[in-house]
This record gives C-alpha cells, structure tokens and sequence, in this order.
C-alpha cells in the first residue's frame, strides 16, 4: 500500500458530538470545524492536493466550482498560504457587491474567470487550454478538479474514517451520511471502510449530479483510488448508498420547507448549515434517520458551508419555523 504524502493545513481531528435536536439524540462529526478560512471538509482533500503542487514547485493553482464553491474559496486560501497564486474559474457571474465564498475569494486576491452554465459543461476543458497558455510562457500550474476529486484527493476521507474509529464505536454505528457534490468525499469514506473492513452503510446525498451520475463518479474515484495506490482492498459496492430527491431544486437554489427546517435546526441547537450541501443533506438525514428513530445508529458529517449561508441571508432571515416537524 502506497500512503501519499500530505501537508498539514486542517485542524483535526475534529470532534464527534452528540446533539439533541426535537427530541431525539444523534451524532453529528464537525467537520465544519477544520478550521476558520479554511472551514469544511475540503481541506482535508487539499492537504494531499497542495503537498502535490508544491512538490511539483508550481506557482499558479487552478481549480473550479460555482460562484459560491467552497471547495474553490478553500483552495485559493490554501494556495496563497502556500505561496502559490490561485485562478477560480467560476460557473456564475462577476458581482459588484459580492457574499460569502465569493467576497473572501476577491479578499484575497484570486484571479477568478466566470463560465456560463454551457461552458461549464466543459470546465476541465477550459482549466487545461488555459495551462497550456501559461505553461508556454514557462509557468508552472497545478491543475485541482472540482471538490478537490480526485484520486489522490479522496485520501482525505480515506483517512477521516480512520480518524473516525478512534472517536466512535463501529459496532454501534451502521452508516455515516454525508452531502456529495462531486463525490469525493464519500468515495474517500467507501476506500477508508474497505480498507478497515467495516460493515457500514456510506450514504450520500446527491446536490448537485443525477443519483447515476454522482454513483458512477463515486465508484470510479474508489475504485480509482485502490488501483493508484495499490491498496489491495475490495471496494463493497453495495454498502454505498445514494439518497436522491433532497435537491430537485437545484444546486444553486433550496426550497422553504428545508431553509425552515435549517432554521428550526439552528434555534435548537446553535449549528448553522448551508444552503447548498448541509441543509439538503439533513433534510435526507431527518427524514430517513431522526423521524424514523435510527438517528443514533448513523453518523450525520457537517462539511462546513458557513461562508455560503451569508450570500443566501435574505431567504434565511425570511424563512418561517414550521412547529410540524
């Protein structure tokens, strides 16, 4: 077994903690608590990414996602401590007042290039004709895919579910649920789970690609992953899990009856979700787990997301509590 090597730019392990939400108990792991700038699960994916960059000596790090991606925000700041410069090629449009992800990306400094949703499609496309410019000026550039996906990426989340063992008992716990954009952080959990031989269910809640896409994207990172690195474990295909349904409104957009229940949420228990990712994920987790009474049993991850609540505060502020949950 090949173990990359990484550098170290989140704080973990990040607490297991028990929450008390209508009633009824559950474990939320908060990984929305890997750091300040750097908050949310994508560090852990960029510790392995920007030790690759560095080693590669590069000077320019491009990556991609929406106009509020926190994968995106997270990555500039992490290549600028670095000492590399980030370009963001953002699927959105330039604001004049920009909220959230977006404001600490301008903050900072990243060069940011705006796509339209059909050039978006081809945003990979795009990163690498763009390198291409940069390299025959003799630059040095760093390419990271969307979430910080890839193989190596994934090691992440290979080694959160180590992390994980030393926090809780898997005897006890039958599944761990997390949002999945674009699948890394759950194909990373579905590695770490071979490899530990555990029985558990890894559910992902699809925000942004229909539930065969994101389930093939996922497969191919794990299986992808076990091959690069020579890990030597069976991938269990059918303890992954894809709960669709939770963002039919789209990945930029969410509907009342979540933002009331992240409200309700919120006022219960001090923990705010995002938009985009967390607050779809536990509408899923509620549903499925709490009101069925097996919350105790599967593991709710907090990916972070704090940043992209502000560029949605008027639909938040708005939101009604709805006393029927």
């Amino acid at each position: 077994m090949k173990v990359p090597n990484k550098i170290n730019l989140a704080a973990i392990p990040t607490p297991v903690q028990q929450i008390k939400f209508e009633g009824k108990n559950f474990l939320i792991k908060r990984d929305d608590l890997t750091g300040m700038e750097l908050s949310g699960n994508k560090v852990r994916k960029l510790e392995y990414l920007i030790y690759q960059a560095k080693k590669g000596k590069a000077e320019y790090v491009f990556t991609c996602g929406g106009e509020q991606s926190n994968h995106s925000r997270a990555t500039a700041l992490a290549a600028v401590q670095a000492g590399m410069k980030p370009r963001l090629f953002l699927w959105g449009r330039e604001s004049k007042k920009p909220e959230g992800n977006l404001f600490i990306d301008k903050f900072i400094g990243a060069e940011t290039t705006y796509l339209s949703k059909s050039e978006y499609n081809r945003v990979n496309e795009i990163m690498f004709e763009e390198r291409q410019k940069y390299v025959k000026e003799g630059k040095r550039v760093y390419v990271i895919p969307e979430g910080g996906s890839s193989t190596l990426g994934i090691w992440g989340y290979v080694n959160f579910i180590y992390e994980l063992k030393n926090q809780v008992d898997f005897s006890k716990i039958s599944g761990i649920l997390s949002a999945s954009g674009s699948g890394g952080t759950t194909a990373g959990m579905l590695v770490g789970a071979s490899l530990l031989n555990l029985d558990i269910k890894i559910y992902a809640v699809n925000v942004l690609y229909p539930a065969e896409v994101i389930k093939k994207k996922i497969l191919n990172l794990a299986e992808g992953c076990i091959l690069d690195f020579k890990l030597g474990c069976k991938l269990k295909d059918e303890n992954l899990v894809i709960l669709e349904g939770y963002s039919y409104e789209g990945y930029k957009k969410i509907t009342n009856d979540k933002l009331s229940l992240i409200k309700k949420f919120a006022r219960e228990t001090g923990l705010i979700l995002d938009p985009a990712y967390t607050g779809k994920a536990f509408k899923a987790y509620h549903e499925n787990f709490i009101n069925k009474g097996k919350g105790k049993q599967v593991i709710f991850v907090h990916t972070g997301g704090l940043f992209g609540v502000f560029a949605k505060k008027e639909l938040y502020l708005g939101a009604k509590v709805e006393e029927s949950y």
